[in-house]
């Protein structure tokens, strides 16, 4: 695979994997339950909007637009559209591909691994049943882990200490690029996928994929010290 340095000469010796867009796709469902929020207010809403939700905490992101709901809290709207997702037409989410065989090979060979989600906890335990389990992580940082959602790089960092690793041997897998910022805010290579947004969106990763399918370990070119 074909790469740039990461801002680091030291060996990677961790990954932290986004969930929504990289290990799971979920983005068609979210689109759809934040667009009937949206429509059950009787409120517009288009493609360069919901982007900005893509990789944030769904609470953060409501706030941007909460003014245009009157009388409604963000935990109502949040809430709203959470339960939009139980809807018999909506369709499942589904592994991005490659992503089951990387999250047990790097289990295998001993790779700690942690998953930093905007998403809430039970949401992600749910979705990680689909790649193998949560028991594959040694921790899973979720929205109620943090009070700054990504870009904020909290998450990360939290997910580096849960681990025992310095950000600067690790790599973060993303797809978005507010996770991106947050990683690399943090001090962590990023790979990113194409999975939900364009090559040109997610410019700012050290390498660009279309999914998980085929990455080697590690999956960037180290320099020598």
């Amino acid at each position: 695979m074909a790469g740039i340095s990461p801002p680091s000469a030291a060996p990677i010796g961790a990954a932290l994997f986004d969930l929504d867009g990289t290990l799971v796709e979920t983005e068609h469902r979210s689109r759809a339950a934040w667009t009937r929020l949206f429509h059950a207010h009787g409120l517009e809403v288009d493609a360069a909007l919901l982007a900005t939700f893509v990789g944030r905490r769904g609470q953060e992101a409501l706030g941007d637009h909460v003014h245009r709901f009157p009388g409604s809290t963000v935990n109502e709207l949040f809430d709203e559209a959470v339960g939009y997702l139980g809807s018999p037409d909506i369709p499942p989410p589904f592994p991005v591909p490659g992503a089951d065989v990387l999250v047990k090979k790097l289990h295998a060979e001993g790779v700690p691994m942690a998953v930093v989600t905007s998403g809430l906890r039970e949401h992600a335990r749910a979705l990680l049943d689909l790649v193998g389990g949560a028991g594959l992580f040694t921790a899973v940082i979720t929205a109620e882990d943090v009070t700054q959602g990504k870009p904020h790089p909290e998450g990360f960092l939290a997910g580096c200490a849960a681990l025992g690793v310095e950000p600067a041997r690790a790599v973060a897998f993303e797809d978005a690029p507010a996770g991106i910022a947050a990683a690399k805010a943090a001090g962590l290579a990023c790979v990113a996928l194409t999975t939900t947004h364009t090559a040109e969106a997610i410019a700012a990763a050290d390498l660009i994929v279309p999914d998980l399918a085929g990455i080697s370990w590690p999956p960037l070119p180290m320099t020598t010290a």
